[in-house]
C-alpha cells in the first residue's frame, strides 16, 4: 500500500466491517461459479450479473442473500451471481477486468477510482447516513467535533471510510490533523480505547459500537452533522462501469429493483434475514454471533433510509459536497465533476 492518504488498499482490510470477522473460504459453494469467468461486463441482456461483495461473507450483505433466497432476482427476470472478494484483492480489480458487473463500495471510494480513470458510476445508495463515527467512552467529555483539539484519536490508517470520516469531522470543527493527535492503530479499536491509548477511535456505528456495547464498554458516537447543508461523504453504494450500463441497462435496472426489495425485506424481517444468511455466513449458528448479527441489522436500518424513509436514492447535493471536500483534502488525483459519478436512472421509477 502507498503511504499517501486514500491512494491504496491494505493487504488485509475490513470492508464496512459489520458483524464479526468471518473466514471467506467457506460459503463459496453457496455462490454460483460464473463469478470467475472473464468478460461478463461485456455480456448481453440475460447473461448473469456478477456482484462483487467485499470482502468476507457478512451480515452486512444480508439484503443480497435475501434477494437470492426469496427469489426476488428470479422474479425480476435477472440472473445474479454473488462473489465475495479475497482478503488481498483490490476493491475494483475484478470490475476493471470484467469479472464483475456491479461492486459494493463506498461512494467516496468510487470517486477516488474515477480520479484514477476508472469510469465507475453509483447506481444506488445503500447507506444514506455515513456509517463511520468517532466512538468515545460513554462518560467522555468529548461531545462535539470541536472537542477533538489536542485529543488522541485512533484510526486504522490514512485510508478508507474511517480516515475520510475523521477528516470530515475535523473540517466540521474547523480543525486539521495537526490540531489533534492522530494515531494509526490498525483494526484494534477496542484494545486502543479500553487500554486508554486513545481518547476516541474511528469506527462503524452499526458494528464497532455494537461490539463495544456487547463487550461491556458502552460508547457514544460523534457523527457527521447533517445540519447546514448536510453530510459531505457518500457511504456504501452499488457501482458499475459506464460500459456495462450502456450495454446492459435493462438488466441493471432489474437488478437494482430486486436488490432494493431485498433491502426492504431484510429491514422488515431482520430475524428471518439472519436465518437466511446462515447459508452464506459460516458460524452464524453460534448463539453469540447470531445475536450480534441481529443487533447489527437493527442498528443498520436508520442508516439505510433517507429522511423520507426511502431506500437506494441518490442525493446529488451530497455528491457535490463530497467531490469538493475530497479534492480539497488531497484525496483525489484530479478534480471530478460529481454529476458524472452517479446516475439515478437505474433506480425504480416512483
Amino acid at each position: 500500500m502507498r503511504s499517501t492518504p486514500g491512494t491504496g488498499r491494505r493487504p488485509v482490510r475490513r470492508r464496512h466491517a459489520i458483524g464479526a470477522v468471518l473466514l471467506s473460504v467457506v460459503a463459496v459453494t453457496a455462490l454460483t461459479s460464473c463469478a470467475d469467468e472473464p468478460g461478463k461486463s461485456e455480456g448481453k441482456n440475460g447473461d448473469p450479473i456478477t456482484v462483487g461483495l467485499t470482502y468476507t461473507p457478512n451480515i452486512q450483505f444480508a439484503p443480497f442473500y435475501v434477494a437470492v433466497e426469496k427469489g426476488f432476482y428470479k422474479s425480476a427476470g435477472v440472473k445474479v451471481s454473488l462473489r465475495h472478494h479475497g482478503a488481498a484483492e483490490d476493491l475494483f480489480g475484478a470490475l476493471k477486468q470484467g469479472r464483475e458487473d456491479v461492486v459494493y463500495a463506498g461512494g467516496d471510494e468510487m470517486l477516488q477510482a474515477r480520479s484514477k480513470n476508472l469510469p465507475i458510476v453509483d447506481i444506488a445508495t445503500v447507506y444514506h447516513k455515513y456509517p463511520v463515527a468517532l466512538l468515545v467512552p460513554e462518560d467522555s467529555d468529548i461531545r462535539k467535533p470541536q472537542d477533538l483539539k489536542g485529543r488522541t484519536i485512533g484510526t486504522p490508517g490514512p485510508f478508507g471510510e474511517t480516515y475520510f470520516g475523521l477528516l470530515a469531522l475535523l473540517k466540521e470543527a474547523g480543525l486539521s490533523e495537526k490540531d489533534a493527535k492522530v494515531k494509526y492503530i490498525g483494526f484494534t479499536q477496542q484494545a486502543a480505547l479500553k487500554g486508554n491509548k486513545t481518547d476516541g477511535v474511528m469506527g462503524y456505528i452499526n458494528n464497532d459500537a455494537v461490539s463495544f456495547d456487547e463487550s461491556g464498554t458502552p460508547v457514544r458516537a460523534i457523527t457527521l452533522s447533517d445540519e447546514g447543508g448536510g453530510q459531505s461523504l457518500v457511504g456504501p453504494s452499488l457501482g458499475a462501469k459506464q460500459s456495462t450500463l450502456d450495454k446492459r441497462g435493462d438488466d441493471i435496472r432489474k437488478f437494482v429493483d430486486a436488490s432494493l426489495r431485498g433491502m426492504q425485506y431484510t429491514l422488515d424481517h431482520p430475524e428471518e434475514a439472519v436465518e437466511i444468511s446462515k447459508k452464506y455466513i459460516p458460524g452464524l449458528d453460534d448463539g453469540k454471533k447470531k445475536r450480534n448479527a441481529l443487533a447489527v441489522l437493527r442498528a443498520t436500518e436508520p442508516l439505510m433510509r433517507n429522511d423520507r424513509g426511502e431506500l437506494g436514492q441518490i442525493d446529488p447535493q451530497v455528491w457535490a459536497r463530497m467531490a469538493e471536500f475530497m479534492y480539497d483534502q488531497g484525496l483525489l488525483d484530479k478534480e471530478i465533476q460529481a454529476e458524472q459519478a452517479y446516475d439515478a436512472d437505474y433506480l425504480p421509477k416512483s
